[in-house]
């Protein structure tokens, strides 16, 4: 059974982490679009890790303005699907960060993609020196390639800023056996091994991102980012949701 990283002495849980957002959770009640009151409140509960000194890095998905089911049924090519979702990305970010920075919290947007004037080029000491200078980091634009989901990016990218730990903000307030939603009869889990999540195909993540975790020992706690205060529970030692480790 996995178990929680040691915890600094500095009062808070982590040091460093790395936030995952959906796009449909920008979307608010209608999945699509950004709905402003939900972007007020999750840059105001990522605005209350930085008071707190915790480094901060976000990867944020882009469904709530381009899928590429939908894309593939207007006849689409994946490739080009693909690079149209990361650019969605890059707007979801860039309306995240000014969220942040209208909440008193620093941030910064970099892309694995280039978009000279609109954001910075993905490069990663620079930003390493941008968490330890407590500005929150936003990584958009996905890895980069096609084919590859902003779950996969999420791992990546945690990994190589250092972060203690991933965090995925979900609806839901952990993983379960079966989708919640759907089916009343689901059991949800306290903690799970990676390849339990791998034999079972729970969904929680991409397989290629669940195997990324695992090979870096990269814990991943998946939780319900709606209820109020469960991001800074988390991050302070008042764990919720399951763990992934």
């Amino acid at each position: 059974m996995p178990t929680e990283p040691t915890l600094p002495t500095s009062g808070t849980g982590y040091r460093r982490i790395l936030l995952k957002l959906s796009g449909e959770s920008l979307g608010g009640a209608a999945g699509s679009g950004i709905c402003s009151e939900v972007l007020r409140s999750m840059a105001a509960q990522i605005g209350e890790l930085a008071s707190i000194g915790v480094q901060t890095g976000i990867v944020v998905g882009g469904g709530n303005l381009f899928r590429g089911v939908s894309g593939a049924a207007a006849g689409i090519d994946r490739i080009t699907g693909d690079h149209i979702g990361m650019l969605a990305t890059v707007m979801n970010s860039l309306a995240l960060r000014d969220a942040l920075e209208n909440a008193g919290a620093p941030a910064r947007v970099m892309a694995a993609v280039g978009i000279a004037g609109v954001v910075d080029h993905f490069e990663r000491g620079r930003a390493i020196r941008h968490l330890e200078a407590g500005r929150a980091v936003i990584f958009s634009g996905g890895t980069g390639n096609p084919l590859f989901t902003t779950d996969s990016a999420a791992c990546l990218r945690g990994v190589e800023i250092g972060a203690e730990i991933i965090f995925k903000a979900t609806r839901v307030d952990g993983v379960y056996s079966a989708d919640p939603e759907r089916d009343p009869a689901a059991v949800k889990f306290d903690a799970l091994g990676y390849d339990a999540v791998l034999r079972q195909q729970l969904g929680v993540m991409d397989l290629t991102a669940i195997c990324l975790a695992r090979d870096h020992a990269m814990p991943i706690r998946v939780f319900d980012m709606t209820r109020p205060g469960a991001l800074l529970g988390n991050v302070t030692g008042k764990p919720s949701g399951t763990l992934i480790g």
